[in-house]
């Protein structure tokens, strides 16, 4: 004898548990002691990161250097943490505990960031990010236009300042040994109604 067979429909979800907006979901940075916001990224924030992972991730030496993208806390201070959007660490990481969480000797730092951001939370991380013992390279990315400020340290007490605004421009990491074009960075986003096309640094 024959038996039908039927598959019970699948089961809604309730109103209650649906997935927030991407703009209730935040994580929290600690600046001075104090919890701070760190805001959701959008579309050509996310686009900008994969591009820095996607052209580093690919020069790099893997076998010595170790590349994290938005989720690693990293140490500035005594009493601030923050995550960055990208780092790489050139030798072997060091964390505060055996949970590998928190970062506490990164090599290069990457943070995109918007002109809507606060600039005093953004002065304090990058006093904080230059004060870091091991840090030897800092880019800020500006995601409303293409521009990159790039950080670089000499010694204990001085750094050169870089700014790449244009799309030839060549970015060079000489701490990891990488180099990217800003034309890279800025693969695919959009400004002044106009998609920035990729050119790849050989």
């Amino acid at each position: 004898m024959n038996q039908t067979v039927t598959n019970p429909p699948p089961a809604k979800i309730s109103r209650e548990y649906a997935i927030p907006e991407r703009r209730d979901v935040v994580k929290n940075e600690v600046l001075g002691g104090k919890i701070v916001a760190k805001a959701s990224a959008n579309r050509w924030h996310n686009l900008i990161s994969t591009n820095f992972v996607v052209a580093i991730g690919g020069r790099i030496q893997r076998n010595t250097c170790e590349l994290y993208a938005n989720d690693m806390q990293v140490k500035i201070g005594d009493n601030s943490i923050c995550f960055p959007d990208i780092v790489v660490v050139n030798g072997e990481p060091s964390f505060n505990d055996s949970r590998s969480i928190l970062l506490l000797n990164p090599t290069v730092l990457i943070d995109i960031f918007s002109g809507n951001s606060k600039s005093t939370d953004h002065a304090q991380k990058l006093e904080g990010f230059l004060a870091i013992p091991k840090i030897k390279e800092f880019l800020l990315v500006n995601e409303d236009e293409m521009r990159v400020e790039h950080y670089a340290r000499q010694n204990a007490k001085q750094w050169i300042y870089r700014i790449y605004n244009e799309r030839d421009d060549v970015i060079t990491l000489e701490s990891i040994g990488c180099k990217l074009s800003l034309a890279e960075a800025y693969a695919h986003v959009k400004m002044n109604d106009s998609e920035l096309n990729s050119k790849a640094v050989n």
